[in-house]
């Protein structure tokens, strides 16, 4: 039998020194019945099993059960009844054949080439159990929990860096300090708005035609030079608006993104108020 089989003097070490009405019936341990006992007793002749000896096989397995009825074990039945079949099988195949032979009635050759298919077939089949349990478990015996769980991730600090490294690390602190400046804000030159509605106002009297904005620009001397372009249109657009809504000029804009054009007004609307008052 195999290693991991239980042996016969193993489950007879307690009957020996027992009283003969105590007997134990087992099972042969190792083995699910008389075919898996007759099927590693084949193994045993290392051939193939289609190519056995029934007759040593019958001879080994008979020798098994009587040994172990010798050391007080009750065998189970379906044993005892394997080997009655194969005292049979065995004085089959020694006996010399009978002249008349019944019909129905196998010889001693097909009867163990009906054994030798059964043993052949019984180590096919758990030579596919054998692979099954090694296959993949999962959806066969590992199932997946419908919810996923997220994994845990603990951290753990590991600090490599040597001295030089530190040393480094700090300087290059130090310098970044030192490099940094505070920050300035500069003052920048603008053209405050009362300046430019004063000077547009002044322009007024000379503005009984269209003039765009860009030419009115050109024409405010009094502006600082390095004043900012930008802060200059800026204001001056915002003055101009401011004197169209008092109602001293008029604002013009033929299409969108257009010159912007800007004439004076001939008569206020309060001169001409009180001319009628």
């Amino acid at each position: 039998m195999s290693s991991d089989t239980i042996s016969i003097d193993a489950l007879s070490a307690g009957a020996e020194d027992a009283e003969g009405v105590n007997i134990f019936n087992v099972e042969i341990g190792g083995y699910e019945g008389p075919l898996h006992l007759l099927l590693e007793l084949a193994r045993r002749q290392k051939v193939n099993l289609l190519q056995i000896s029934m007759l040593r096989l019958a001879e080994q397995y008979l020798s098994f059960v009587e040994d172990a009825r010798t050391k007080r074990i009750d065998i189970a039945a379906d044993y005892l009844l394997m080997a009655s079949w194969l005292a049979f099988m065995k004085s089959r195949l020694l006996l010399p054949k009978p002249e008349a032979i019944e019909e129905d009635e196998p010889t001693g050759e097909e009867m163990a080439a009906r054994l030798a298919f059964r043993l052949k077939r019984l180590d096919a089949m758990r030579q596919a159990v054998r692979e099954l349990e090694a296959g993949p478990v999962l959806d066969r015996v590992v199932f997946l929990r419908g919810e996923t769980e997220q994994p845990k991730v603990v951290k753990h600090m590991e600090y490599t860096a040597s001295l030089y490294d530190l040393s480094t690390a700090l300087g290059t602190i130090r310098d970044r300090r030192e490099k940094e400046r505070p920050h300035r804000i500069e003052q920048q030159l603008v053209l405050p708005l009362e300046q430019a509605r004063t000077t547009l106002r002044g322009l007024r009297e000379q503005l009984d035609q269209w003039a765009s904005l860009a030419d009115i620009r050109t024409a405010m001397t009094d502006i600082n030079p390095e004043v900012p372009e930008r802060s200059v249109t800026a204001s001056v657009f915002s003055a101009a608006l401011e004197l169209t809504r008092d109602g001293e000029v008029d604002l013009r804009q033929d299409t969108h993104f257009a010159p912007i054009y800007m004439r004076r007004i001939a008569v206020r609307p309060s001169e001409m108020a009180d001319a009628v008052a």
